[in-house]
């Protein structure tokens, strides 16, 4: 039998009690088990029985006017933050290697059921790696869009400063509603994992928190996505690196992605005058999203004025600025 006692016991409580989200987990617990047990089949189908009638309920419950963007309640909601993105990979600068591996991301989780007939689970652990500003969290947000599901963000490093001693038992209820509801996780900050066992904290408590989520992660279904991502890679406990199935590496954008990203940016602005050749040199050193915002303040400098062009000059003075800021 593949459902122990206290799954059996759950299901019923949870029927009774009406709450469907309780009962989809339980049931996808069950089929967790089933697929670590060797039964790949029924786990699958499962499975597919749960999503087909989340499917439906939403459905339904748009038909009543809900809105599609999940919330987490209760102590969840003081661990998550909750967004539904529209926005896509084609909406980055990436390079063609990355853009490749993100690309298979995406069709493992598209063929995620033809995978588990043969036993196989798609990429879902994901770590993205890289200085900030480079497209980390644009990029958790863009695979939610791309698969028209919520993201979830979790601040480890707030969690485990607010809820020290707490840390492990609030990872599970995150990594609980993993289990339930089908969504991108997004962990911000995840090298807090490391850097606490190193900052002169409670050692005994670090590694707990480290196991823990060690734990949860290899525990974590396929249904979702669960993305770390992090600035200092160096802080990370190796054992981290060996439990996700892809990890991707972000730097700073080459003189022709700089150009593109401002020129993305720019696209409603008249730029005709403007020579690129000219500006790259003032570029490099600046990240994605500094680019983004140099672009963003010549803009709003020119319609000021009463014009729709964006000049050398503009640009080349808001980049001067960001490289300014960036140094302070």
């Amino acid at each position: 039998m593949t459902a122990n006692a206290e799954h059996l016991k759950a299901l019923v409580s949870a029927h009774a009690e009406a709450d469907d989200d309780r009962f989809y987990s339980v049931a996808l617990q069950v089929a967790a088990k089933s697929a670590r047990q060797g039964q790949g089949k029924f786990a699958v189908e499962l499975r597919e029985l749960v999503e087909a009638a989340r499917q439906n309920q939403s459905r339904a419950g748009a038909g009543r006017g809900a809105t599609p963007v999940v919330q987490p309640r209760g102590e969840l909601s003081n661990l998550l933050t909750a967004g539904y993105p529209d926005a896509r990979l084609d909406d980055m600068t990436l390079d063609s290697e990355l853009r490749a591996s993100l690309d298979r991301v995406l069709h493992e989780q598209r063929q995620r059921a033809r995978l588990e007939r043969f036993g196989f689970t798609p990429v879902h652990r994901i770590l993205l790696s890289g200085p900030p500003g480079t497209g980390k969290s644009m990029t958790a947000a863009a695979l939610a869009g791309e698969l028209k599901l919520p993201l979830f963000t979790i601040r480890l490093d707030g969690l485990i400063s607010r809820f020290m001693g707490e840390t492990a038992t609030k990872l599970r209820l995150v990594f609980d509603a993993v289990a339930q509801t089908r969504a991108v996780y997004l962990f911000d900050e995840f090298d807090a994992l490391g850097a606490e066992r190193t900052a002169g904290n409670d050692v005994g408590e670090a590694r707990r928190i480290l196991n823990s989520f060690l734990l949860f992660l290899d525990e974590a279904p396929s249904e979702s996505l669960v993305v770390a991502g992090t600035n200092h890679h160096q802080l990370l406990d190796r054992a981290l690196f060996r439990r996700f199935d892809m990890i991707a590496t972000y730097g700073p954008p080459t003189p022709e992605q700089a150009v593109h990203v401002m020129r993305r940016r720019l696209a409603g602005m008249d730029t005709g005058t403007l020579r690129w050749d000219a500006v790259t040199e003032s570029a490099s050193g600046l990240s994605h999203a500094e680019l983004v915002k140099a672009a963003e303040s010549a803009a709003k400098r020119a319609i000021l004025a009463g014009r729709d062009t964006v000049d050398e000059a503009l640009l080349l003075e808001a980049l001067a600025e960001r490289h300014a800021s960036h140094h302070a």
